[in-house]
């Protein structure tokens, strides 16, 4: 007890860095992908009435699904938009300066959100949509960023993985809102839609409380004496210096003084493999089903057997399993180790989606067999948070400073863009396939492991150039080998274009 309250005590600026990213950062992201779905049928309900208001005349089906569908899809457009241009606007103008600005959008589109029945306006819904999903691009893409910088080396796996924390806080809050006895209501839909106003009010005022990251002052402003004060400040006064020697020797060892495009980073040789791996997670976060299971919850759990009015209570299960894994996750991580977690929560997903389609098969030859299928998507969450946290930190962990924000741009594109793919084709999936649509998403996952098992090394309390050393390996092949064996230094200093 005396010891985690020293931990606590030495720490506590970081602490306090790490919840105020998090209410501002990933925490948005989950709460809007979330949330959508309690008042879809209010929003359609009013587009409607709005339209018979301008021009006379019921909207066609048609025309409702089209407008609906904009609502649901807009948050995906602007997120890929805002994760593109995250890269640019943080080499300009710093991390802390955009999210700041970040937060000023997500007041905007609250306000828009607000008001949009008072001004009879499904358009200020369309847009409104829009920004959130920029801002929580952009953010999303800044928070993880911001977090592989502000923790020492032993507590980096911790650190990056409440990001993940944080989203599924987001998420459940969501849901646990979006309830009929809540804002899930037709008097207060706009209110739920403008809630994030409350958290990025508070980022926008605490943020500028807190200094830049040691990373950021070392080596983009290289000022030491800054960094040795930051590192004091977040991490105790204690001695830093094996920190500052790993920042040093991956200062030393830039190219140039900017950051990597994401050009440069696809052209890099020396970061050939960080790609292929970085791809593989992002992708089966993707493909993995959960995204289609939080879009359309009601359809699985009504395919599962259950009745409509139990499905918004049940679908409390969902964001409750995988608040519970992120926060196991957080505990285990740096126990484990990073690969050997990633690897234990993909084998389980699989082994849980095989059996989810057994029981999905047989849910009307014994009235207990629902219950089954209800117990395996909660068990399958909660392994997909296990594993996600383990891949959230391992893709902050593989890149260095230079080149992490051009990797964050190609995540935040793929997440976006799957996001949207997913919510628009799993409708037709379901229609062509049934209950085996779930064997898409378990070949994914088991092509995944198989990927990760081979290649990635694991990156528990390694540096940044510790870890580029592995992954030269994997890029170089035996020209590394017969380097490294002739020269060290000046093999890390070749095969490094950082």
């Amino acid at each position: 007890m005396g010891s985690l309250l020293s931990d606590l005590a030495q720490y506590r600026l970081l602490i306090q860095l790490i919840f105020v990213l998090g209410i501002g950062g990933t925490f948005h992201h989950g709460f809007h992908i979330a949330v959508i779905n309690a008042p879809s049928l209010y929003i359609k309900s009013f587009i409607n009435d709005t339209w018979q208001k301008r021009y006379n005349s019921t909207m066609d089906e048609k025309t409702l699904t089209v407008l609906w569908s904009s609502v649901v899809s807009f948050y995906s457009v602007g997120g890929l938009l805002g994760s593109l241009m995250t890269e640019y606007l943080t080499g300009k103008y710093g991390k802390m300066k955009c999210q700041l600005w970040n937060n000023v959008l997500v007041l905007a589109a609250a306000l828009l959100m607000g008001f949009c029945r008072m001004a009879d306006s499904f358009e200020m819904i369309l847009i409104g949509r829009l920004l959130y999903g920029f801002s929580a691009g952009f953010g999303l893409n800044i928070h993880m960023q911001y977090l592989g910088e502000i923790a020492p080396k032993r507590l980096r796996g911790l650190t990056n993985s409440t990001a993940t924390i944080f989203a599924t806080v987001g998420k459940l809050v969501g849901q646990i809102l979006g309830l009929s006895e809540i804002l899930g209501t037709k008097s207060w839909w706009p209110l739920l839609l403008a809630i994030t106003s409350i958290t990025a009010l508070i980022q926008l005022v605490t943020l500028p409380c807190f200094p830049e990251t040691p990373a950021y002052l070392l080596i983009q402003k290289e000022d030491t004496e800054s960094c040795r004060k930051v590192m004091k400040q977040l991490w105790g006064n204690k001695d830093h210096q094996e920190e500052l020697a790993d920042l040093l020797k991956e200062k030393d060892l830039r190219k140039t003084k900017s950051q990597m495009t994401p050009l440069d980073l696809l052209r890099d040789r020396s970061l050939r493999w960080q790609q292929y791996l970085m791809l593989t997670m992002v992708l089966t976060i993707q493909l993995s089903g959960v995204n289609a299971i939080y879009f359309y919850s009601y359809d699985v759990f009504h395919t599962a057997g259950f009745s409509l009015e139990e499905i918004p209570y049940l679908t409390l299960g969902i964001g409750a399993s995988e608040t519970i894994a992120t926060v196991l996750c957080w505990s285990l991580i740096e126990r484990m180790g990073r690969k050997t977690l990633l690897l234990c929560g993909y084998g389980l997903m699989a082994f849980s989606l095989g059996l989810l389609t057994v029981t999905l098969s047989l849910k009307d030859y014994y009235s207990w067999i629902p219950y089954c299928s209800l117990g395996l998507i909660f068990l399958y969450i909660l392994f997909f948070g296990s594993g996600t946290g383990a891949s959230v930190a391992i893709i902050s962990e593989i890149f260095t400073q230079s080149s992490r924000a051009a990797a964050f741009v190609f995540i935040g594109s793929f997440t976006w863009v799957g996001i949207y793919l997913i919510a628009m084709i799993f409708p037709f999936i379901v229609e062509s396939m049934g209950q085996y649509c779930f064997l898409i998403f378990l070949s994914c996952i088991v092509s995944s492991w198989i990927v990760i098992f081979l290649f990635l090394p694991e990156t528990k309390a390694k540096s940044s150039l510790e870890i580029m050393m592995e992954f030269n390996k994997l890029n170089f092949g035996s020209e590394h080998i017969r380097s490294t064996s002739e020269n060290p230094h000046e093999a890390s200093e070749k095969c490094s274009r950082l």
